[in-house]
């Protein structure tokens, strides 16, 4: 091999032998173990092409095929764009001359995108571009869907929930394409961070049996000390200095903080104070494809010294370099825990892991009770592909791409052809002897958002220049770039002067402030029809369609240096309305005189009630709890009675009450009643308030 490798590791050969066999795959081997080699290995016996017929990689696909050239072509999918361009600078380095090798996303220009489509034969990806280009095109792509012999799907764990859904049924709308053009893939599954990866991935690509999996990990490692750090000041002010400090010590460090502003304002405040002239950036969602393959080619060569990245980084892009990482509070989850651990030490170089706490109890219990972290499996991935919300527009997708019939439930399952025929009755497709057809003169793919995004990015704009620095997704776009709001880029803070969502603009001047914003938001939960309702205990639990409406209210200026508020500031924006389905408790009068609570010990009761109940749902119903929202009062104005909401955030009382009583903590933990996702960091919770509440509610 060209890179040197003489021995693979075994966990290597056996994800390869057992491609070359032709059985799909998971690996879930440790960060940094060389997984990538082993899907590479199959994938370039089969399309890599030989130094001695090199000319033939210039062939285009259709050319080869009437010549009857032997070929496979074989994709890769990530869940981002930087780990996809990463993986396709690893095949470039690894494989041999006159390999065809292409990236294809939404940053690829024509020229780019017809060379993958035209020559070759391996395309690294997304499953954003599968869904949206390449399947909906699939005649154009007909050669190199009829000639697939492998598929990759990186990060897999990352496919969960109802991203993980929509994803699901892409996959399923590829394999029944490949299998019209003649071609039945091998899929190869790769994550560090997950547990039963036979089990989830075979629920991803539509196997009714687990795949076959590799867990043992052969490969030596590197120590990684891990420090949990308790703050003496704010999180993102001791982050800022212990990146410095990393820096100045001669390491090279990444330092992860959930928010995009503050990604940028930990990178200010570690530049100002580092003394060995090392440079430290942000990484995060919204910059220009220029400026983040900029960034990621520094901090490959370590010109960068260290970065203040949201998860955008957390994903396995190679740097090996990377000594440090440091945690701006827990990332939520124990995957991204020990995904965003793995970022270090993946060289020869032992390597260090801080988490600081934030003020939050989650944090702190963790710091507490670290077995919590340690002595438990990551979280399962969870996904439905058969949520006839999720799979009805999929299967109208399908059906414009070609008429669904009844075989086709091979891959949409057994509830395909009953929603084909609602979806007939909507009139979204037709029913004829040869299948159902679509109907409308619009793309089909263009109503189905698979990370339930919506509307398109916000440009940001220099009002002087009409230059574009960048971008924010519609759903943030209200509270980060509304007028008034400092908009921190690479370092340099920008002034919002006028904030245009219709026009999917915002302009912005350049600014140097002492300080920063912060912006306001408040939600509703209106019930808009009650479709079921049943006893519960002595309560009603009900079913329906609610509506939720999301408003940002106004912003806080904060001191730059202190963190303190100067002053408040409203602001006029409208409400961002969903329809989505919800299941409510009501709390009869009755039960709550039953219970000896004063009014704000009674909101914390409902509030710890509430996220006992999301954290058990998937439990019992196939969801994930990130894509469960919910909402707790005292007096809800359409129920006139205290009410708990849990409710769908995309468009069982007993057991809660079960919860809180055996789980053996003192004022509540992540095990029972504290969210890793709520969004007043878990304040006003009463576990023994919240267990007496439910018992009376249960009678």
């Amino acid at each position: 091999m060209t890179a040197g490798i003489e021995q693979p590791w075994l966990h290597q050969t056996s994800v390869a032998d057992a491609a070359w066999a032709g059985r799909h795959v998971a690996v879930s081997t440790a960060t940094a173990s060389g997984k990538s080699l082993g899907y590479l290995l199959p994938i370039m016996s089969a399309t890599a092409v030989p130094p001695s017929k090199a000319s033939l990689g210039f062939m285009t696909n259709d050319l080869r095929s009437r010549l009857g050239v032997a070929r496979h072509t074989a994709l890769y999918l990530a869940p981002t764009k930087a780990l996809e361009h990463d993986q396709w600078a690893a095949a470039r380095e690894l494989g041999p001359k006159g390999w065809q090798v292409s990236c294809l996303d939404g940053d690829s220009s024509s020229m780019e995108r017809r060379f993958a489509r035209e020559h070759a034969s391996f395309v690294l990806s997304n499953p954003d571009m599968l869904h949206r280009s390449v399947l909906p095109n699939h005649a154009q792509w007909s050669s190199f869907l009829g000639s697939l012999r492998y598929v990759v799907i990186d990060e897999a764990h990352r496919y969960r929930g109802v991203f993980g859904s929509q994803v699901s049924v892409v996959l399923r709308r590829l394999r029944r394409l490949c299998h019209a053009y003649g071609s039945t893939p091998i899929f190869m599954l790769a994550s560090a961070t997950t547990s039963e990866a036979g089990r989830s991935g075979a629920l991803l690509i539509g196997e009714s049996d687990p795949l076959f999996e590799v867990r043992e990990d052969s490969s030596p490692h590197a120590a990684r000390d891990i420090v949990l750090w308790r703050p003496e000041s704010d999180v993102p002010s001791e982050a800022a200095a212990l990146l410095a400090r990393l820096v100045d010590d001669g390491q090279q460090v990444i330092t992860f903080i959930a928010s995009r502003n503050q990604a940028e304002l930990i990178a200010l405040r570690a530049a100002d104070r580092i003394d060995s002239g090392r440079e430290v950036a942000s990484y995060r969602s919204g910059y220009l494809a220029g400026d983040r393959r900029d960034l990621e080619a520094r901090l490959r060569s370590g010109e960068l010294a260290g970065v203040a990245a949201t998860n955008a980084l957390e994903l396995g892009i190679d740097i090996s370099g990377l000594d440090a990482v440091v945690m701006a509070g827990f990332p939520g989850t124990l995957g991204s825990f020990w995904q965003q651990s793995g970022r270090a030490g993946r060289g020869e170089r032992d390597a260090l892991v801080v988490l600081i706490a934030r003020d939050d109890p989650l944090d702190r219990h963790l710091l507490d009770h670290p077995e919590l972290i340690f002595d438990r499996a990551v979280e399962q991935v969870v996904l439905h592909p058969q949520n006839p919300y999720v799979l009805g527009p999929q299967l109208s997708a399908a059906a414009q791409e070609s008429p669904l019939t009844a075989g086709d439930e091979h891959w949409f399952g057994p509830t395909m052809p009953s929603l084909a025929r609602e979806l007939s009755e909507q009139g979204l497709l037709r029913a004829r002897p040869a299948g159902w057809f679509w109907t409308k003169d619009y793309r089909a793919v263009d109503e189905i958002d698979l990370r339930g995004c919506h509307d398109h990015a916000i440009e940001i704009v220099e009002a002087a220049t009409g230059r574009v620095l960048g971008s924010v997704d519609h759903a943030a776009a209200d509270r980060t770039v509304h007028e008034g709001a400092v908009y921190l880029h690479q370092g340099e803070q920008w002034l919002v002067s006028q904030y245009l969502p219709d026009e999917s603009v915002a302009l912005v001047r350049s600014s140097d402030l002492p300080y920063f914003t912060q912006a306001l938001a408040s939600s509703e939960v209106q019930i808009v029809r009650t479709e079921d309702e049943y006893p519960c205990g002595t309560g009603i639990v009900c079913r329906g369609e609610v509506e939720l409406t999301r408003q940002v209210t106004g912003y806080l200026r904060r001191d730059s240096l202190t963190g303190d508020v100067w002053d408040q500031t409203p602001l006029e924006l409208p409400g961002h309305r969903v329809m989505t389905q919800a299941m409510w408790w009501l709390i009869p009068d009755d039960v709550i005189a039953q219970l000896p609570f004063p009014t704000a010990r009674l909101g914390a009761a409902v509030h710890a009630a509430e996220h006992t109940a999301i954290g058990l749902l998937p439990a019992f119903a196939p969801c994930d709890r990130w894509d469960i929202g919910g909402l707790s009062t005292v007096c809800h104005p359409d129920t006139q009675l205290c009410t708990i909401f849990v409710h769908d955030g995309a468009p069982g009382g007993a057991a809660a009450a079960e919860r809180l009583t055996n789980c053996g903590c003192e004022a509540g933990c992540p095990s029972c009643c504290i969210s890793p996702k709520c969004g007043n960091g878990n304040r006003m919770l009463d576990k023994a308030a919240a267990t007496r509440l439910l018992v009376a509610l249960l009678g």
